[in-house]
């Protein structure tokens, strides 16, 4: 019997994509040089094949997808690529630059690679680039692209901040360095309807039951990432854009490189948008945001799992997080930039006074054996909250329950107490002093082994140890204390001048993809309110709830 707690199964060593590994397929992957581009500039595609000839097809993807380049017969070309590609990059030279003129409307691009084997069957790869809008205030909605989350999960070349470096019987040591130069990898992007999710959606579990990880089995059967579902737009921006444009809002794309290199890169914007899985941000990301809030912008977020710094270097095309402080090299001489949870001292910054909420306030719902029973849907405690208008909610209630299920896999919370029934912030972890929560679901720090290691937990409870011996090396503060019991929560509060509203879930957008509802009208009240606010360049009222602070 294998005794070892494994984190989720390590990556089989014939699902990793890298040339040569499969050396009698054909290969072909392909890559931008930039995340994001304005109208008028060029994509530079870098593409590796073992084919004499490829297609490329570009999509503006959304609600109404449309086919906006073609190119047949280019010339493949076969390239040298280091063995850390993953935390160097590919180096990959140049075979297609494409001008964005008219037709590269602002919106999400789908690069998509075709060609075929020595079979006639046809392989398809892709990437993506987006094009920005030219004025945020020209758009109803600023969507801000999770890239770093990406970047985080992206184990294209065989590594990322997760797994990769050999530890003796497995690649599971995570590498600190995840580059952008490279394809991302399968299933982040495009994937077929009915994929599995990360959370598990089951309406009964049963005495007896032991977990299983669906989404790992699809994708080991299939030849996709064992990371697919963890960020990227086919999981979580894609179905927020389908839904909002259907609903008649106009979606501005940007990516968290430009909230880290341009300041001023959100000015204008009505409402700034974050949806599914924005685990990791840069110091100069917060900055933007909290500065945007704070001469009186608007921000919802629609997502989850609020944890990690990172250092961007976007020259090198680089993003580094060691997680483990003692790791990183920095800590002797800009401790307040360490890798690692925001919620470390010598960071100085909570996660909490940026989103209100952190993932170390919660963690895990219907993940395996995190709250296996639970829900899956919030349960109402400020019924008269604004966000609830029109929704009849009553206090008590519970919306977005299984087999929907959008309080699951990763969520965020904060440190609070009861009072008369209704749930208070703390603000021992940082969270502000008026945040309102209007909506809880219990969630837990990580799963419990009740297996004896025989089968795979997906995120350990005996993690939470490690991981808070380092980040708190002078003891473990009082509000983490404990058997790792937390919550996912609905808020909203006031930063500056603006506002902000916080569902700390990363599964919300599955809520707009069904059509809930529950979420659609509390995602309209939120967005509407927002947006009129934003363009009238007042700050509207932060509450109206007939509850007396």
């Amino acid at each position: 019997m294998n005794t070892r707690t494994d984190y989720a199964w390590s990556t089989p060593r014939g699902l990793v994509e890298r040339p040569g590994e499969y050396p009698e397929t054909t290969e072909l992957w392909g890559y931008t040089d930039r995340f994001a581009y304005r109208q008028g500039e060029q994509v530079d595609l870098r593409v590796h094949t073992t084919a004499e000839t490829f297609d490329v097809e570009i999509i503006r993807e959304g609600a109404r997808p449309e086919t906006v380049f073609t190119a047949t017969g280019v010339p493949g070309t076969r390239q040298e690529t280091p063995a850390d590609a993953y935390a160097t990059g590919c180096g990959w030279s140049s075979c297609l630059t494409i001008d964005l003129g008219e037709d590269f409307t602002p919106g999400y691009h789908l690069v998509v690679f075709r060609t075929q084997d020595d079979h006639g069957r046809e392989i398809e790869q892709e990437s993506f680039f987006i094009v920005r809008p030219d004025n945020p205030a020209d758009v109803d909605i600023v969507l801000v692209h999770a890239t770093s989350t990406m970047l985080a999960y992206n184990d294209w070349g065989g590594g990322n901040h997760y797994r990769g470096l050999p530890d003796g019987d497995r690649n599971d040591i995570p590498s600190p360095y995840s580059s952008m130069h490279r394809p991302i990898a399968r299933g982040m992007l495009r994937k077929p309807v009915g994929a599995p999710r990360n959370a598990h959606t089951d309406l009964s579990v049963p005495i007896g039951w032991e977990p299983r990880h669906p989404t790992y089995e699809w994708a080991w059967q299939r030849g996709y990432s064992r990371h697919h579902n963890d960020a990227g737009w086919a999981n979580y921006e894609r179905p927020f854009t389908i839904w909002a444009e259907e609903q008649g809002y106009r979606v501005g794309h940007l990516t968290q490189n430009e909230l880290h290199a341009e300041p001023d890169c959100l000015d204008g914007a009505p409402v700034v948008v974050i949806v599914g899985h924005d685990e990791y941000w840069s110091w100069e990301m917060r900055d933007t945001l909290d500065a945007y809030v704070d001469a009186g912008g608007h921000l919802a977020r629609f997502g989850g799992n609020y944890v990690w710094q990172v250092r961007l270097d976007l020259d090198a095309g680089v993003q580094t997080c060691f997680k483990d402080p003692s790791a990183d090299p920095i800590r002797a001489t800009d401790p307040t930039r360490l890798t690692t949870a925001w919620d470390a001292p010598e960071i100085g910054r909570p996660g909490a006074e940026t989103m209100g909420l952190t993932g170390l306030g919660g963690a895990y719902i219907r993940y395996a054996s995190a709250v296996p029973r639970g829900s899956g849907g919030y349960t109402v405690y400020r019924e008269n909250h604004w966000a609830l208008t029109g929704t009849d909610l009553y206090y008590g209630d519970v919306f977005g329950q299984a087999p929907l299920c959008i309080a699951a896999f990763e969520v965020d919370g904060c440190d609070y107490t009861f009072r008369h029934g209704l749930p208070y912030a703390t603000g021992a972890d940082g969270a502000p002093e008026d945040l309102e929560i209007i909506a809880m679901a219990p969630a837990v720090s990580g799963g419990e082994d009740r297996w004896s290691g025989r089968v795979p937990i997906g995120a350990p409870a005996a993690e939470l140890a490690d991981l808070y011996a380092g980040i708190y090396p002078d003891g473990i503060p009082p509000h983490h204390q404990g058997p790792g019991y937390g919550s996912s929560m609905v808020v909203t509060f006031t930063r500056g001048d603006g506002e902000v509203f916080c569902a700390g879930t990363t599964d919300w957008p599955y809520g707009l993809e069904a059509n809930d509802p529950f979420v659609t009208i509390i995602t309209r009240n939120v967005l509407d309110r927002f947006i009129a606010a934003g363009r009238d360049g007042a700050q509207a009222p932060a509450t109206n709830t007939k509850e007396q602070r």
